[in-house]
């Protein structure tokens, strides 16, 4: 028997709903550990956007069509189940339960030596009859499973905090949108939430257990709450006003997750059986799992720090990385690209285009000498109201103009705004310092057109800080197509207007 310690030897992994939260995040874990890695997708189009999809080999299945799965056992020595039908219909408990049955017997029939399987936590001592369908369907998925004659380890955890996570984002919206919260009863609810990054340790630190392991685990995090303690807290964390929340007995499951669906933009169709399986307790029995895949030296991680860890990327203001495909997240809890649209939290975004036709060098030119002197290039008063304002509430105001009439860098102050990044020719992007409920980008690129001429692309960027952040937002909306199209319009017209520029160096140095 391999001792708790003894890491498992590289194997060959099938990985299920590598489209998905989980398998997306779970994926170059895998890569990482040395095993390789084969995706089972419906469509394998779908995992191109992952900064992995080179490293991992595709196969095209769907494991509601037993015929399509065969191909993709061959040669696979552990395999995930990390899907399920929740929300596709009302016969979804029955969909769960044949795809797992087909995933089980064509592992069985491959010679698959382990099965791992992520599934939730269900409440001690209430009959599986009395589970809400989402919890029930959960817990039948890994009995059928662990009957499938292949060792299965079933993980079952409850609320997984991480930017992406249903359960999070669903947490995330109520706590940053409602100040004042009239709540169902099941705020009061105790859960044993878990950071995704220790989800991910588990599942990956399943696959050094012994051959004769087959059975469930709990796992959690080192802290019990109930609801309504994660949104106070999550509050905390995320630098908001204390919530007020008023608890009422009249909510019921079904009226709440319509009331949740109002609230937040995670689908009605989640929500539902996610704030159904609140109506018990989910808290973890045992940790049987700590004498297979030892707890880390500072033990679980706790809630704040998961929060804190879900929320990093905006608060180190990475925007570039965070709503875009530009590289690999730096930790499980980040967003990823391919992340559901409601991931993430609320990005208001105004994009402007426009083709210019000049060279791209004569464009950047304008582009690098914004602000200061030149100004902002639309409705001045604006602008200069807004600097105005941002003096009376203390902050910076316009009056920092800019280091170097010409020339930009990162980290120079310009204006009310901060130079976090350059690259010479191509982009400009700023970070805003006035006094804003939120954070705020500017960002400015040029691109060649193919014709001799250039694309102008203008984003404004904001992250709203609590209620306060969404009433600016849609106040300022209005004066949306005169500041930034105006601004678009001008820039490109002076463009056109300035005599031709010399070239630039990769460098941004200008040759003669």
């Amino acid at each position: 028997m391999d001792s708790p310690n003894t890491p498992a030897a590289a194997l060959n992994c099938l990985v299920t709903g590598a489209t998905g939260y989980l398998g997306g995040r779970l994926v170059p874990e895998l890569l990482a550990a040395g095993h390789t890695v084969r995706c089972l997708a419906r469509d394998p189009g779908r995992l191109r956007d992952h900064p992995w999809r080179a490293r991992v080999e595709a196969a095209a299945g769907d494991v509601t069509r037993p015929d399509t799965l065969t191909g993709a056992f061959a040669g696979i020595d552990a395999a995930y189940y990390l899907v399920h039908s929740l929300g596709t219909g009302r016969d979804f408990e029955a969909t769960d339960r044949a795809a797992a049955r087909a995933f089980g017997e064509a592992a069985a029939r491959a010679g698959v030596r382990r099965i791992v399987y992520l599934g939730g936590l269900t409440p001690a001592g209430v009959p599986e009859q009395e589970l809400s369908p989402h919890l029930r369907s959960r817990a039948e998925v890994g009995r059928v499973l662990r009957d499938s004659g292949v060792p299965t380890a079933e993980l079952r955890a409850a609320v997984i905090i991480g930017s992406g996570s249903a359960s999070f984002e669903m947490l995330r919206y109520l706590t940053e949108r409602l100040p004042v919260m009239v709540t169902p009863n099941w705020v009061g609810t105790r859960i044993q939430p878990i950071a995704v990054r220790d989800v991910l340790r588990y599942l990956t630190g399943a696959l050094s257990l012994p051959p004769e392991v087959n059975r469930i685990f709990d796992i959690g995090g080192p802290e019990v709450l109930t609801y309504r303690d994660m949104m106070e807290r999550y509050a905390a964390v995320a630098e908001l006003p204390h919530r007020l929340i008023v608890p009422v007995p009249v909510l019921t499951p079904r009226l709440s997750s319509h009331w949740v669906g109002l609230v937040t933009p995670v689908p009605n169709a989640l929500a539902r059986p996610l704030v159904e399986s609140l109506r018990h307790e989910v808290v973890c029995a045992e940790h049987d799992i700590a004498r297979y895949v030892p707890d880390p030296p500072g033990g679980p991680t706790g809630f704040d720090e998961a929060v804190r860890l879900a929320l990093r990327r905006i608060r180190d203001a990475e925007v570039a990385t965070r709503w875009s495909s530009a590289s690999l997240p730096g930790a499980p809890s980040d967003p990823l690209p391919t992340d559901p649209d409601w991931a993430g939290g609320s990005l208001y975004q105004d994009v402007r285009e426009r083709a210019v036709g000049t060279d791209p060098a004569r464009l950047w030119r304008v582009v690098e000498g914004i602000g200061g002197e030149h100004g902002w290039y639309s409705f001045p008063l604006a602008w200069a109201l807004r600097g105005w304002l941002d003096r009376a509430a203390g902050g910076v105001g316009l009056r920092r103009g800019r280091r170097d009439p010409e020339r930009l860098r990162v980290g120079d102050s310009l204006d009310f705004w901060r130079v976090e990044e350059i690259e010479p020719g191509r982009l400009l992007r700023l970070r805003a310092e006035m006094r804003l409920p939120g954070l705020a980008w500017l960002e400015l690129s040029v691109a060649p057109d193919g014709r001799g001429g250039a694309r102008y692309r203008q984003r404004a960027l904001f992250h709203p800080h609590g209620l306060a952040g969404h009433a600016y937002w849609w106040s300022v909306a209005p004066f949306h197509a005169v500041v930034f199209g105006g601004m678009a319009r001008r820039i490109t017209e002076r463009a056109l207007a300035d005599p031709p520029s010399p070239s630039l160096s990769p460098d941004g140095a200008t040759i003669t």
